[in-house]
């Protein structure tokens, strides 16, 4: 699992910070937890927000909004369903 915190702004954020999430994920096949300022619009930087939990093939198993909030997901189970479609 990689945790890492990170920072986008509200620019490039909306274009980037869920593709690269994911991406990190499938390319290395783990998990991927991303902790991201809330946005704070009288702050000298505005961040996107977005915090994520990512798992190995991709998919956003949770995602924060803008505002300050806590996120929790067990992955305990790691295999994809049989629906999934690569």
């Amino acid at each position: 699992m990689l945790i890492y915190p990170s920072a986008f702004c509200i620019c490039q954020g909306p274009m980037h910070w869920e593709l690269l999430q994911r991406a990190r994920a499938s390319d290395n096949q783990l998990f991927v937890a991303t902790c991201s300022p809330a946005r704070d619009n009288k702050s000298g930087y505005v961040a996107y927000g977005h915090s994520m939990i990512v798992d190995p093939w991709g998919r956003v198993q949770r995602e924060a909004g803008a505002t300050r909030q806590l996120i929790i997901d067990d992955i305990g189970k790691s295999h994809p369903p049989a629906s999934y479609n690569i």
